[in-house]
């Protein structure tokens, strides 16, 4: 593969001189310019392995154009050959400041030049070798964090199927809330990656269903006062089971199984949060759970309609339901729709 050196300079007969010395070493191939401004556009906008560059020059004199190469992204690391008058020691300082990796003085010696330019070039080889192991290593990482969160996301899958197993609710109702929550993550502008471990977490709301008795937890009809206070430990259940975890989406689980029957007025429960206090992700949790448990069918109830129970969610905001995640909802009505489609219950 051929060393790109580029040469500025302004003499003629300097660009003449080193390119021809670039040439006798082989395998390298020399690009020149008396323009110093062209010099440094066209270093900006390719690959190169060295650059010597002139100090003294009319438009772009070395330091600068050494400054703006280094504040070049990409170009941090590139070899730089400057050359200088023997005279010019505080030049030599300031250019070293301003990232100037050696120098030459003139009038420039032709065997020094080129033992210099070698042991540069083989500097730039030596960087390459290290950024394709940094590479390297970089996407070994990314696989084995894309191992670690196949076998978490699989985790994840396992611990809500067993609330399932227990539960009248069905696996579509678990994608449908899942999805709609990342709708609502999606429009109130959190980050990806926050949409994303919401999508991943919310399926996990419920796991603490499995510590509730089947005579209350499937019961048909309407359940007592004393039926209800034990049906809501299962938001403390599914704390407990999850907490603890070095896993982000079983701490964001976590988070969301305790707080996802509060209430943006503090009326709900476990512990009567109200407002901003609730996580958000429990906020946004509550609204699609609540919405599609309403336009499902369960042994115990038919399905809402989709009208009556949009009225339902948007009379609740401000009491039951974070009112900006019912907005956002509602304005993101036609998404809720493709995945209330895409997830049908079969």
């Amino acid at each position: 593969m051929m060393n790109q050196v580029l040469i500025v300079d302004d003499a003629e007969i300097n660009l003449i001189l080193f390119e021809a010395l670039i040439k006798r070493m082989g395998n390298c191939e020399p690009t020149k310019f008396s323009d110093a401004p062209l010099g440094l556009a066209w270093a900006q906008t390719h690959e190169v392995d060295l650059v010597i560059v002139d100090y003294m020059m009319p438009e772009l004199h070395g330091i600068d154009f050494i400054h703006q190469l280094r504040a070049t992204k990409g170009k941090e690391d590139v070899p730089i050959l400057m050359i200088t008058a023997n005279d010019q020691k505080q030049i030599r300082y300031r250019a070293l400041d301003a990232g100037a990796t050696d120098f030459l003085t003139k009038p420039v010696d032709k065997v020094e030049f080129m033992a210099r330019v070698n042991n540069m070039l083989q500097l730039s080889a030596s960087r390459k070798v290290l950024a394709n192991r940094a590479d390297w290593l970089a996407e070994e990482v990314r696989k084995a964090t894309f191992e670690i969160v196949q076998r978490e996301r699989e985790t994840v899958v396992r611990l809500s199927k067993a609330a399932e197993y227990r539960d009248p609710e069905t696996g579509a109702h678990i994608l449908r809330m899942a999805h709609y929550s990342e709708l609502i993550a999606k429009g109130l502008g959190l980050p990806r990656a926050e949409h994303e471990l919401l999508l991943e977490a919310a399926p996990m709301h419920d796991i603490g269903k499995v510590g509730i008795a089947d005579h209350i937890l499937l019961k048909p009809g309407r359940l007592t006062p004393e039926e209800f206070e034990i049906m809501k430990q299962h938001a403390i259940f599914g704390y407990e089971i999850l907490k603890g975890s070095s896993s982000r989406v079983l701490q964001a689980g976590a988070e969301i199984a305790r707080a996802h029957h509060e209430k943006y007025d503090g009326s709900g429960y476990p512990n009567g949060l109200a407002g901003e206090a609730i996580p958000i992700f429990s906020r946004i949790v509550a609204v699609a759970d609540v919405f599609d448990a309403l336009t499902s069918e369960r042994p115990y109830k038919k399905a809402w309609t989709l009208e009556r129970a949009a009225e339902h969610v948007k009379a609740s905001s401000g009491t039951h339901f974070d009112p900006q995640c019912v907005d956002v909802f509602f304005a993101n009505w036609d998404g809720a729709l493709e995945i209330r489609h895409r997830f049908e219950d079969h």
